[in-house]
């Protein structure tokens, strides 16, 4: 069976790396990648890391493209693959417009689309954007859906979705996570890793800040930056900021304005994900407007303030993990200052949880593939000629 696995962004590498080493390992399947290279620099460092070498580059990636663009780039040039590599199931992963565009291709080629991450729901089309209705989407146009939880299912399940078409398997992102814990502690990385940050006091209380939600430009990130400003301020003979600042230049440009020059605010360039995971593990808890990392945070123990007004993951706020804060300079200052200060209010919510599955999502996702895919897959050369509208 011939598998081709579609992503183009760092967060879809590392979810979709434990997922494509089990299809590399198993004797059954001829396993191809395309990448289409959104985050050429951040995504190369997740594959080299996992060991992954890529078939075919879309090459998509152009200075302030509009969402228009980019969408017609990988419509376009992502037929010219499929038809080369004729796969009998296109793999996509979450929300983002590679994943979007790459399914939709695939349906007009009538080949089978498997949605990992599927489900997930804030039900407001505009947050996040454009990821919420890119999800929605390809929840219509897929043939297997991967759900994280039985709240994913339930959503698509009102949706209208088939019963029999839904798996709960747990999110791969743990997948991911528990191998790099392993090999971090295999390679003894760690040492490496307090060399290379020993600029930073790790006996004081760490914060770990991630940013860059593309609703987030403009006025909320400068609120963000803002609060964290004030919260180094008013912390700092027992607080350390760190945050690796995302290579968008609407990013780069406002953090930089705002936290240039902090003593206790570190701004990093982008890490490799080994070393996030370290620095979430030291941290103390986190702030952050990442989908991924609230996914990550549980099973480090680590409390979460979600800097965005709404997340498709309610299942972490639900277990006490997390709480969403929103963007508002006032909100997290709070909110933040509260669990620096209020040590029985820091316990609550800092405790580990397997709420998105224990690590084992890539093996399932490898057996209901073997075990519903293949009645179902056309060997009909036909269906790759190629469609003219």
């Amino acid at each position: 069976m011939r598998v081709l696995f579609v992503f183009g962004t760092r967060p879809e590498a590392i979810k979709l790396a434990p997922v494509i080493r089990k299809f590399q390992s198993e004797p059954n399947f001829k396993t191809e990648i395309c990448i289409t290279s959104q985050h050429t620099e951040m995504l190369n460092q997740v594959l080299d890391f996992f060991e992954i070498v890529p078939d075919y580059n879309l090459q998509v990636m152009e200075k302030e493209q509009t969402l228009t663009t980019l969408t017609c780039k990988v419509l376009q040039r992502f037929e010219d693959i499929l038809l080369i590599s004729k796969p009998d199931v296109v793999f996509v992963q979450g929300d983002t417009t590679s994943a979007f565009t790459s399914a939709l291709v695939s349906f007009y080629y009538k080949i089978l689309v498997a949605h990992v991450e599927a489900g997930l729901r804030t039900f407001n089309k505009f947050a996040p954007f454009p990821e919420e209705i890119n999800r929605v989407l390809i929840s219509h146009l897929a043939d297997f859906h991967f759900c994280p939880t039985l709240k994913a299912k339930e959503n698509l399940i009102k949706e209208g979705i088939k019963n029999d078409k839904i798996f709960v398997v747990g999110n791969t992102v743990i997948d991911a996570l528990m191998e790099t814990l392993k090999i971090i502690r295999n390679k003894n990385l760690e040492r490496d890793y307090k060399e290379k940050f020993n600029f930073i006091n790790f006996s004081k209380k760490l914060i770990l800040v991630t940013a860059h939600r593309r609703e987030n430009f403009g006025k909320p990130l400068e609120e963000i930056c803002l609060a964290l400003k004030e919260l180094a301020l008013s912390f700092k003979e027992e607080l350390q900021i760190v945050f690796p600042v995302h290579l968008n230049p609407k990013v780069t440009k406002t953090v930089k304005e705002i936290l240039g020059n902090l003593p206790n605010l570190y701004l990093l360039s982008p890490l490799s994900y080994p070393v996030l995971i370290w620095l979430m593990g030291k941290s103390y808890f986190i702030l952050t407007d990442s989908g991924g990392i609230q996914e990550e945070a549980p099973i480090l123990g680590k409390p979460i303030l979600v800097m965005r007004n709404l997340t498709e993951r309610p299942e972490v706020v639900s277990e006490g993990i997390a709480k969403v804060v929103g963007t508002k300079k006032e909100n997290i200052l709070k909110e933040a200052a509260e669990l620096i200060i209020n040590e029985n209010k820091y316990k609550k919510m800092a405790k580990i949880s397997y709420i998105y599955g224990y690590g084992q999502a890539s093996e399932k996702i490898s057996t209901i593939i073997k075990n519903n895919s293949r009645k179902e897959v056309s060997l009909n050369e036909d269906k790759f000629q190629r469609i003219l509208g």
